[in-house]
């Protein structure tokens, strides 16, 4: 069964290096992996840096020595997810055809946020106690993401392999597919991440080559 993020990057320090960074010490990695771990059971307001710093043998100070503050340490595990979750969509076959494509695109974002379902919900649900300056740099990465898949969604269109669908609605719906899975999905359940990247992979081409019912115009009251 996959790891989490913070489990599998406190395994051996090559996981911890891969994920966060050659580029960090090993007690910065060491801190990040416990932030990962404070925030995902208690939040980040409820966590103080105690719970923090001890669960790597330093005293509360000592995070300061790596980090601003708990706000950067979050921000930190903020950006190294949505960025090692772009480089996973940014290594696919470019090449492959329209449907080859979003399949392989699909599979690897669900695939990614299963086995980093930790650092995903982290992610997720801690996103608002940034800074407005660090909000913003995630938002960025993440319109970069929601590119990726619009750019491959047009691409299926033009080439008539997809049906005439909402581009930007059939994008939030596949982000919704691996963001989502965050919030419920556990290691010893009855899918593995690769099960679950191969399902919705599926799914979402039949999204886009299935004739659907017409929709109203985004934007208007279907109440």
């Amino acid at each position: 069964m996959a790891r989490s993020a913070a489990d599998s990057s406190a395994g051996t320090d090559a996981e911890s290096a891969r994920f966060w960074g050659l580029e960090r010490s090993e007690q910065s990695r060491r801190l990040l992996t416990s932030g990962v771990r404070c925030f995902a059971v208690s939040g980040f307001h409820a966590t103080t840096t105690r719970d923090i710093t001890s669960a790597v043998g330093l005293s509360p100070g000592g995070l300061y020595v790596h980090f601003a503050s708990k706000e950067q340490l979050l921000f930190e595990i903020i950006r190294t997810g949505h960025v090692r979750s772009l480089d996973t969509l940014r290594s696919a076959e470019v090449g492959a055809d329209a449907q080859a494509r979003l399949r392989e695109l699909v599979r690897r974002f669900v695939v990614w946020h299963a086995e980093h379902h930790v650092v995903g919900r982290v992610s997720q649900y801690e996103l608002g106690a940034l800074s407005p300056q660090h909000h913003e740099e995630i938002l960025e990465l993440r319109r970069f993401t929601t590119s990726v898949f619009q750019d491959a969604v047009r691409r299926g269109i033009d080439e008539g392999t997809f049906a005439d669908v909402d581009v930007h609605r059939v994008v939030r719906a596949i982000l919704s597919l691996g963001v989502d899975l965050v919030r419920w999905y556990r290691p010893d359940g009855d899918d593995s991440p690769q099960q679950l990247g191969d399902f919705y992979a599926g799914l979402t081409l039949r999204m886009v080559t299935s004739a659907t019912e017409s929709m109203p115009p985004a934007g208007l009251d279907t109440a």
